[in-house]
């Protein structure tokens, strides 16, 4: 169980930082991950750091919502093209013009 948790924390993470560098997520998308950083680091807290193991667990809830947050917000096709080049194997490389489509059905 703890491997699996471990490893689903690792894969968002990994997907996370190359969402952050792919050019057609939005900045406002980008500033998520930022601002929950700037959270973290900052002397106000939900629960204070001083109340032994408490105080982390909210600073790693805190960074797992916004990881979610983020991931959910950018756009669909950007998060299908990096988890199957995580699948398979890719280095990071952006989405050429040509990997955004949109899929109609003519009338």
């Amino acid at each position: 169980m703890r491997t699996t948790l471990l490893y689903g924390l690792l894969a968002q993470a990994q997907l996370a930082f190359r969402l952050l560098r792919e050019p057609r997520v939005s900045l406002a998308t980008k500033a998520v991950p930022v601002l929950t950083g700037l959270y973290v680091i900052s002397p106000i807290d939900l629960l204070p750091d001083v109340i032994p193991l408490l105080g982390q667990i909210d600073d790693l809830m805190i960074i797992a919502i916004g990881v979610r947050l983020f991931i959910a917000s950018c756009p669909p096709a950007a998060r299908l093209f990096h988890q199957q080049a995580i699948a398979s194997g890719r280095r990071y490389s952006a989405m050429s013009p040509g990997d955004d489509f949109i899929d109609v059905t003519p009338r």
